[in-house]
């Protein structure tokens, strides 16, 4: 029958979108491939060439991106000082033609609340010289540039862009030239500076200029070392002059991860900058072994504090100690009540097999699912880091097709385990002999449909491992993800080598189909989690749609599931069946699009909350401006899909007990929503050193931030409190 086959392939397709759902990611960055100007509310950046002999090798060809920015808004310099990201330049040249550095423009400092930047304001152009070959022959020169750059006022805002540009070879480009001239103008000049030295000791570094002209000399200059994380740019220092020679001494930063031979800076008096390499005298001073919190502006974490976040989960980590961590989280990954259903299954299926051998097999088989599943899922994870986009653990059900994939899939299983139908009898007989001959293989499976309802869960150790994992070479990390499979299918793996724990299970009998039927209610509660999910996500409508179309599918199966005495009642089984198909497919076609659109309202349960008079929401730079305030800082990262972070939430964060201390505390509770794809949130959860979430910090001005446990309880969340 044409319709049985048509609904197969809609199963089938069903099931593939499962695993290949996860791409479908709708969010926009804001990035255009574009010609030479792109604008936002913030910056204008225009991309600029200036040739005026024409292209030829030993010609000066200087590119260069303008950043004009709004009043009050910056950027930064190659060393941001205590919080900022650099703009960075990425060009796609024809061979033949290379791009050298950018002469960089001399910064200026600026302050913004406790922390000290290096950056610009205004409008600024960065060139960069370009080094024809001799012997490039070409009609134009064909420019494409990958830009990014940071910009911040009270917040900060990630911003990228493409730009385009053809540059004809013959003939000048003269008409860029003044503001070429100006930023040349304004980028310091070299010194030699013979004489000048760098010594340092445990607390400070003490600079000592000789050979400054004459101009500078008897005035107080600005300083700005080309290598972050020296000194502290905020912390008062003193200079002074001794005869011709300008000495400094500045404290050394407690988050110094370089110990430079030859360190590049800046010194200025107003237009006047001059750029000189000093060789470093003595030793270094030992760098604490201690794990640092970057203090970028962009991603929220940018607290004033300067300190590396505390508490029980944020001990360095070695790549043994997060293979462990990932080890025993897996194994407390079996306990989430997201993985309960589908462990259920297993269960069942495990009383049938009596052969020591087979069970063995099937245990291994289900292993190995779970293990590749989850090297797949970590290996597109850093693939799709690795090419710029800002993704998570747990990514995968940020996409609300992937959540509707699953819906659908889950509601298949419920509705065949309460009896509606058997697969067996459902399929065409080739696949379900398949099926029924290949137990190994559905063991394999089932290993991967754990895997993929269990990825959004966060268990206890597993954070601090995955934040550490996306961060290491790809073998290492993948080694990271693979010891979190281990885990993860060690206890069903052990059953089925131990031959004491399959006697101890109970005998086959007829419990086993009441067993089964009660099994599809847990899968009926997954399936309302996910429609609630997706209401975060694409709002009521959305989670409407899914609803009726998982009715649909429901009403297919069901004709499908008919049988006919005789040839009257089969035409009419024939034509519901019809019917059915075609009335799903209206409503795909109608009501479809609703699970996936944006929603212009807050995209989770969690946001809306966050609007609540205890939780206000969470926003880059919000935390900084809250501690510059002097105010403590509770913030929570959170999704709809998480299910130990609405347990959190409807427990702990919900205690009286806690309340009362946040309250007492002046601690503003932030909740940063991660249901849908954020690279905002993802960026800042990088900053913590993790992945996934739920992810718990405290912040209080002048200390270290604490991140808490990824299970909460009341006497630690009140103990961390009490130390406000």
């Amino acid at each position: 029958m044409n319709f049985k086959r048509f609904f197969y392939a809609i199963i089938l397709i069903a099931s593939c979108t499962l695993s290949t759902g996860a791409l479908a990611q709708n969010d926009v960055a804001n990035k255009a491939v574009i010609g030479p100007v792109f604008s936002t509310g913030q910056v204008r950046a225009e991309l600029l060439a200036w040739a005026p002999e024409g292209v030829e090798a030993g010609k000066p060809v200087w590119l260069g991106l303008q950043l004009t920015q709004q009043p009050e808004w910056h950027t930064y310099w190659k060393n941001p000082g205590d919080s900022g990201l650099p703009t960075r330049l990425d060009w796609t040249l024809p061979a033949g033609v290379t791009a050298g550095d950018i002469a960089w423009p001399t910064p200026r400092k600026i302050r913004v609340g406790t922390l000290a930047n290096y950056g610009y304001e205004g409008t600024m152009l960065l060139p960069v010289p370009l080094t024809v070959a001799p012997g490039f022959n070409a009609a134009q020169l064909d420019i494409a540039l990958k830009a990014t750059w940071l910009v911040c006022k009270e917040i900060c805002i990630p911003q990228d862009a493409e730009f385009a540009l053809k540059l004809p070879v013959k003939g000048s480009t003269a008409m860029n030239g003044n503001a070429f001239a100006a930023a040349f103008a304004a980028s310091p000049k070299p010194l030699a500076g013979q004489g000048s030295q760098i010594e340092v000791d445990a607390k400070a570094v003490k600079v000592s200029l000789a050979g400054l002209p004459a101009a500078l000399q008897g005035k107080t200059l600005d300083f700005f070392p080309e290598t972050g994380s020296l000194i502290e740019p905020a912390a008062p220092w003193q200079q002074a002059w001794q005869g011709a020679v300008w000495t400094a001494q500045l404290p050394l930063s407690g988050q110094r991860s370089e110990s430079p031979r030859m360190l590049p800076l800046v010194v200025a008096l107003d237009q006047a900058a001059y750029r000189i390499e000093v060789p470093v005298r003595g030793e270094w001073p030992a760098v604490a072994d201690q794990t640092t919190l970057p203090l970028v502006a962009a991603v929220g974490v940018n607290a004033a504090l300067g300190a590396a976040p505390t508490g029980r989960s944020t001990a360095p980590l070695t790549l043994i100690a997060a293979l462990l961590g990932a080890l025993l989280g897996g194994l407390i990954l079996n306990l989430m009540p997201c993985v309960f259903p589908v462990l259920a299954l297993k269960v069942v299926g495990f009383v049938h097999v009596k052969d020591q051998a087979t069970r063995l097999t099937h245990g291994l088989a289900y292993s190995a699912g779970v293990v590749l599943s989850f090297l797949a899922l970590g290996a597109l994870l850093l693939g799709l880091r690795a090419a710029g986009e800002q993704l998570g653990w747990g990514f995968q059900l940020q996409s609300p097709a992937v959540v509707a994939a699953l819906a659908a899939l889950f509601t298949l299983i419920g509705l065949n385990l309460a009896g509606l139908f058997e697969f067996g009898n459902f399929l065409p007989s080739r696949l379900a002999a398949l099926h029924t001959a290949n137990p190994t293989t559905n063991a394999f499976l089932s290993g991967v449909l754990v895997t993929a309802i269990a990825s959004p869960c966060t268990a206890p150790f597993m954070g601090a491992a995955l934040g550490y994992a996306v961060g290491l070479p790809a073998t290492q990390a993948l080694a990271v993800f693979a010891m979190l499979g281990i885990g993860m299918a060690l206890p069903y793996l052990a059953a089925s080598a131990v031959p004491a724990v399959a006697r101890a299970l109970p005998r086959p009998g007829a419990w086993m189909v009441t067993f089964k039927q009660l099994m599809a209610f847990p899968m009926f509660a997954t399936v309302v989690w996910l429609v609630w999910v997706l209401g975060q996500q694409s709002g009521i409508d959305g989670a409407g749609a899914l609803l009726a179309l998982l009715v649909l599918m429901a009403l297919a199966i069901w004709t499908f599931g008919l049988r006919s005495a005789t040839p009257r009642t089969q035409t009419v089984h024939t034509v519901l069946a019809a019917f059915s198909i075609a009335l799903f497919a209206l409503a795909l076609w109608a009501i479809g699009p609703n699970i996936t659109k944006e929603m212009s309202r807050p995209a989770s349960g969690a946001s809306a909350a966050a609007a609540s008079d205890k939780w206000q929401t969470w926003a880059p730079g919000r935390v900084e401006q809250l501690t510059t305030q002097g105010r403590n800082v509770f913030l929570e990262f959170t999704a709809a899909w998480c299910v130990t972070c609405q347990y959190n939430e409807k427990s702990t964060l919900s205690d009286t007990s806690v309340l009362a201390d946040l309250a007492a505390k002046n601690v503003v509770m932030l909740r940063a929503d991660w249901t849908r794809r954020d690279p905002a949130v993802t960026a800042a959860l990088t900053q913590l050193g993790r992945s996934g979430v739920p992810v718990y910090v405290i912040y209080k001005p002048g200390r270290a931030p604490v991140l808490l446990s990824e299970i909460l309880s009341v006497d630690d969340v009140r103990a961390e409190l009490a130390k406000l």
